[in-house]
């Protein structure tokens, strides 16, 4: 499988909600929703665990896509990541950098080409 990364950075086709999605992977979806239900502090199920990676228009997405400024922002950019967007870091970025540096990292790298 190639490499999925999102417009923020985060690799998609890493995460494990999207591992069992591609997968179909009921045991899979229990493990992630028995551990985000503790990790988020709220209710998740099995059946929530279900996404496409961030960049598809189409298709399940996890919870958090449907309300995340980076996602609207670069997806009304048309740009593939956020590494290609003219005001490439942006303050959104830059917070969000702070709690993964691990998406900076790799949207430097797909800036240095």
């Amino acid at each position: 499988m190639e490499k999925m990364i999102a417009y923020c950075g985060l690799t998609c086709s890493e995460c494990e909600a999207f591992l069992a999605t591609e997968n179909n992977d009921q045991e899979l979806r229990k493990k992630v929703a028995a551990q985000w239900a503790v990790e988020y502090k709220s209710e998740i199920k099995p059946e929530d665990i279900n996404c496409v990676g961030c960049t598809p228009a189409e298709g399940a997405h996890i919870g958090y896509c449907g309300m995340c400024e980076i996602r609207s922002c670069a997806a009304k950019r048309s740009v593939r990541t956020c590494a290609d967007c003219p005001e490439y870091a942006c303050d959104k970025l830059k917070s969000f950098f702070v709690l993964a540096p691990a998406a900076q990292k790799s949207l430097e790298a797909i800036r240095q080409g």
